[in-house]
């Protein structure tokens, strides 16, 4: 019984073995089953002599050519592309190239398999990868802080103004070279600003090849440089030529007053762009109450209820937003002024004049008065009453008061009587 038992476990535990070696056969399968073809029999290959070549400034050909041995009768054969960096992009094609535009100063790595299609069934091969190494140069010798910006020029050229900083580990002695590339053009610059070291910081195209037309195209930055203490790494930056683009400030800008709406129309600034393009910021400044106003406004004329005794201040900018990339705004245009600071209440502005007017011409009269003794002309002072009852004893003040009288109206003989009485005294 017990032999039995141990016969039949071991029995089961082999079919558990076999089921187990079963499940990992049927998972394999499924793993491996993207490299299959649709139809049973048919293997995926890998593309073969793939290649990454540096055909122009930030630009690079991924070429591929397809595997000899892959049969292709029945299917539709196409490429899986995926670029790992700079930056990461998956796309497929039926071609056998590719090209594309990016960063290449630190390196660029890309891969491609074959997808083979049939029907709804897709097959696909293992990847082939390809890599470019980073530019040489020493560590932190490259320029740093890029920025660009374009400008419309009124003759609808467009204008290019690059500034940067030189790399931390530069030398003194380093010289920075830029060169940009639009479309299938590159242009070496020969205007340069320096800095106290003599090194270029600066860059000035007033002429460039960019369309100013163009929607959203790719301006490639190159800066390289040379030094005697050592190698300066180059530098690539992308930019969006609408996405830099300073825009022109708005033209014919009219103000005016109509009753108690302040009215504003003016023309979209200088650009092969639409008016439907652009949006406007509108600065509006109460120059009595000092309260300020930033509107957004997307067409070309502006309507606003005020205050109509108050005097206004106006400007306003502009830049596009709906058919391209947003750029930069432009600068404020010139300041305009409209309306005059009143009174609310005019008939108590000419009582407050009149008040003023009056205590002021009093005030005036006053002081001629008084510098003139006119007043005291006018207005004499009222004599006092003699008294005629003698006091029995007057005092001395009295005493010497009736001396000092009678000695100016009176005899010596009375003056000699004053005398005794005032030694009489002290």
């Amino acid at each position: 019984m017990c032999w039995d038992m141990a016969h039949l476990f071991n029995h089961l535990k082999t079919v558990v073995s076999m089921l187990r070696v079963f499940l990992i056969l049927l998972w394999t399968t499924n793993l491996v089953q993207p490299k299959a073809a649709p139809n049973a029999g048919v293997q995926v290959f890998p593309p073969v002599n793939f290649t990454l070549t540096v055909s122009a400034l930030a630009q690079v050909v991924l070429h591929w050519k397809p595997n000899p041995h892959q049969e292709q009768k029945n299917y539709t054969i196409r490429y899986d592309v995926k670029i790992l960096s700079p930056v990461p992009e998956e796309y497929d094609t039926r071609k056998t190239h590719s090209i594309r535009t990016a960063p290449l100063h630190n390196g660029f790595s890309a891969c491609v398999r074959t997808l083979l299609l049939h029907e709804d069934l897709q097959g696909r091969s293992d990847w082939v990868k390809e890599t470019l190494l980073p530019l040489p140069g020493a560590p932190e010798t490259s320029v740093t802080d890029l920025s660009c910006v374009t400008h419309i020029t009124i003759s609808s050229t467009v204008s290019l103004h690059c500034t940067w900083l030189p790399g931390q580990g530069a030398p003194e002695d380093t010289e920075y070279f830029l060169f940009y590339r639009y479309e299938t053009y590159t242009e070496r610059c020969q205007d340069y600003i320096k800095d106290k070291w003599n090194r270029n910081t600066e860059c000035r195209f007033s002429v460039t090849h960019i369309d100013p037309e163009g929607l959203d195209n790719l301006i490639v930055i190159h800066i390289n440089g040379s030094s005697k203490y050592a190698a300066i790494k180059p530098f690539q930056q992308l930019f969006n030529q609408n996405a830099i683009e300073k825009v022109n400030v708005p033209r014919n800008v009219t103000v005016f007053l109509e009753e108690n709406d302040l009215l504003a129309t003016w023309e979209k600034p200088i650009s092969p762009f639409p008016k439907e393009c652009f949006e406007y910021e509108l600065y509006l400044l109460n120059l009595k109450s000092g309260n300020k106003q930033i509107l957004k406004i997307s067409s070309n004329d502006f309507r606003l209820r005020v205050d109509v005794t108050s005097q206004y201040s106006l400007q306003i900018r502009a830049n596009h937003h709906t058919c391209s990339a947003r750029g930069f705004w432009s600068d404020w245009s010139e300041i305009i002024y409209v309306g005059q600071n009143k009174l609310e209440n005019p008939v108590a502005w000419i009582l407050a004049v009149l008040c003023v007017s009056t205590c002021c011409t009093f005030l005036l009269v006053a002081i001629i008065c008084k510098i003139n003794h006119v007043w005291s002309k006018l207005f004499p002072p009222i004599p006092t009453p003699s008294n005629k009852f003698r006091d029995p004893f007057p005092n001395d003040y009295e005493r010497a008061l009736t001396c000092t009288r009678e000695t100016e109206v009176g005899s010596s003989a009375e003056d000699q009587s004053c005398s005794v009485l005032d030694d009489s005294v002290f």
